[in-house]
């Protein structure tokens, strides 16, 4: 603990320039003012390079410095961003006040969860009684332990009895008392900085006018809306709709995580729901109002409500949707912005967030898929991609010669070749079968499927032909309808995901090595129970990503996730992050109903076509973000769909029938 000194914070530089602002915000803190501290103000505890991670890039963390100030018998917290630091995001005035953390009063605090991650730095989480949370911050210098003593030595501080990591502030009552009480606490609203300063546009905040709109004055909440000290106008329960920043996707993550810990949460969305057990396993769902998600293009989250019944008492609880709303698929008309008069795309970037967010019209697809593969450079003219296409034509024609002219002599003395060729074609005819394109005897498509995967198999000769490589095919065939075209595109996406069929299984090991660390990560709960029934290997998860989840969705659905997958935004390991978001949204079900491995894996198996495309992208999305860093080092590198590090590791098998 720092040295005490009497310290007015109307004299400090960094508080008396966050007090700065336009009448268009305003802080969110209590009604009453008397509690924050103006005069004679002691710090009892000071901590530099305490950051907060608006983006999931180390770089754009922005540090700052972390108080806690005793004030009589009051103790406050602060956290204020360094101005102009060097090797950091540099914040404009508004962003300053964006993320400011003012005097927030310890009676207002309802807990605070302690993160220590085995491979990254230790962050803290802030929980107010309302239900409010602030960004998570994360503490480069070390100095968690010495921050909690700090608090305890002021006010009461108890570690929670459902979680070593969650310390309750001032829980004066019993055990059974906090128990029952906390069915009636506040309702549970994530938002960025809860009482610091938050500017929200006009024009975000108009999008909520048809239920909010006596609440919001000139783009700014009152302090009265939120849940605690509700508004007579406003059901924070059932009819708000909080609308923040792109940039609080890291923070909802862990205040969903914190306050669904310690209140309770039962989500229900179209198939799949949520649930988190309150002590004693008796919540039972109701239908969701339907609140309507009025996102904008900088919302990340909405929220929606639900009952859940215990006992005889009801209370509600709300359901996050994460991630920005869905996107109508790219157009023609709309594709030709993305094209300068040669046909070059001039902004890559800007064309794989498009597709990320709504796909494509399938008449383009023949189009872009080349581009997102890296079949054609985004930087290719028409007349490029129409040479190479010439070119590569005959190039594939090359290599299918040389399995089509080999003898029925040859062949018999060509065991490898028979064994590809015999599984190839007893393969293809059971793919997709279903589908137009390929249904009825004699299809040609069927065939032209074999040749392709048979001339892969020539092509890519040490890997060669293993189960499942059709599933990746078909799509790609029905989509280029052109031979030469689905084989060089099928080229390209095997350059990616060809680990994932060697017979040491080296690609799927790590990637299901690398989903155990997510799950870890990003929900506990559920890692610790697949630890309990012995379930940390993940088969159940083998076919979702040995085929980018093929079986899981309708044809349409599988090649709108693909093209969404091979944008490779915001990571270009999105499918671990869709894995994650689908387990957790069935959390609640699979550990109240004690699945072991068995039922684990048939009932996986039988999710598929009851899987929500849009919501598992919302939130996969969101959980990405929010992992930041910490989820990159899950991931081991050279980890499919990254291209495999040059080691010469890859591809040394022999042909096994996953």
């Amino acid at each position: 603990m720092l040295e005490s000194e009497v310290h007015d914070l109307s004299d400090d530089a960094d508080y008396a320039a966050s007090q700065q602002q336009g009448s268009a915000s305003m802080m969110l803190r209590s009604d009453s003012t008397k509690n924050s501290p103006r005069e004679g103000a002691e710090i009892v505890f000071m901590k530099e390079n305490v950051a907060i991670h608006p983006t999931q890039f180390a770089s754009e963390r922005i540090s700052g410095r972390l108080k806690l100030i005793k004030q009589s018998s009051s103790l406050f917290m602060t956290w204020i961003p360094y101005k102009g630091h060097s090797s950091e995001a540099r914040l404009s005035d508004d962003e300053r006040n964006l993320y400011t953390i003012k005097a927030v009063s310890f009676t207002e605090i309802r807990s605070i969860r302690r993160h220590t991650p085995a491979l990254a730095w230790p962050y803290i989480i802030v929980v107010l009684s309302s239900g409010l949370a602030y960004p998570p911050l994360y503490f480069y210098s070390g100095g968690v332990k010495e921050f909690l003593a700090t608090i305890k030595q002021h006010v009461l501080l108890v570690r929670s009895e459902e979680d070593a990591n969650v310390f309750l502030v001032n829980d004066f009552q019993n055990t059974l008392q906090r128990t029952l009480s906390s069915l009636e606490l506040p309702r549970a609203v994530p938002i960025a900085c809860g009482p610091s300063n938050l500017s929200v546009d006009e024009s975000v905040l108009n999008e909520n006018q048809g239920r909010a709109d006596n609440d919001v004055n000139n783009g700014s909440f009152s302090a009265t809306q939120f849940p605690g000290r509700p508004s007579h106008k406003v059901d924070p329960a059932r009819d708000l709709s909080i609308h923040v920043l792109e940039k609080f996707s890291l923070v909802t993550k862990f205040a969903r995580e914190t306050t669904s810990q310690l209140f309770g949460e039962n989500h229900s969305n179209g198939f799949s729901e949520r649930r988190t057990h309150i002590r004693n396993n008796l919540d039972h769902p109701r239908k969701s109002s339907h609140a309507e998600e009025k996102t904008s293009d900088e919302s990340c989250v909405a929220l929606d409500s639900q009952e859940v019944a215990l006992d005889s008492q009801e209370f509600e609880n709300l359901s996050l949707v994460w991630g920005k709303p869905r996107q109508p698929p790219l157009g023609s008309s709309e594709w030709i912005i993305f094209l300068d008069s040669e046909g070059r795309v001039t902004d890559s970037e800007a064309l794989r967030k498009r597709v990320f967010y709504g796909g494509l019209d399938h008449d383009l697809r023949n189009e872009v898929w080349g581009l997102l593969l890296g079949y054609y450079p985004y930087e290719s003219t028409y007349a490029e991609r129409e040479f190479q296409k010439s070119v590569k034509k005959s190039e594939y024609e090359n290599i299918k010669n040389q399995w089509q002219s080999i003898s029925s002599a040859q062949a018999k003395r060509f065991t490898k070749f028979r064994e590809r060729k015999g599984l190839i074609e007893k393969d293809v005819v059971r793919t997709d079968r279903s589908i137009p394109f390929y249904e009825g005897d004699d299809n040609p498509n069927v065939n032209i499927l074999r040749d392709i995967l048979l001339t892969y198999s020539f092509y890519n000769f040490d890997l060669g032909y293993c189960q499942g490589m059709s599933d990746l095919l078909s799509p790609i065939l029905f989509v280029m309808d052109d031979e030469s075209e689905a084989f060089w595109c099928f080229v390209a996406l095997m350059e990616r995901l060809g680990p994932n069929f060697n017979r040491d299984q080296n690609g799927m090991h790590s990637q299901l090595f690398a989903l155990s660390k997510l799950v870890e990560l990003l929900d506990s709960p559920l890692h610790n129970y697949f630890k309990q029934r012995d379930c940390l290997n993940y088969f159940f998860c083998f076919r979702w990503i040995l085929i980018q989840f093929k079986r899981e969705f309708e044809y349409e659905k599988t090649m709108r996730l693909w093209e969404v997958l091979w944008t490779h935004y915001p990571s270009e390991h999105l499918h671990l992050y869709l894995c994650v978001a689908i387990l957790n949204r069935y959390r609640g079900k699979i550990i109240r109903e004690e699945m072991d491995f068995d039922t684990l894996l048939k009932f996986i198996n039988e999710l598929s076509g009851h899987i929500d495309l849009d919501a598992s992208l919302r939130d996969a999305e969101a959980l990405c973000i929010c992992a930041g860093e910490n989820g990159a080092a899950c991931i081991p590198p050279g980890t499919p769909p990254s291209l495999p590090l040059d080691d010469g590791s890859f591809y040394a098998l022999q042909d096994e029938v996953l």
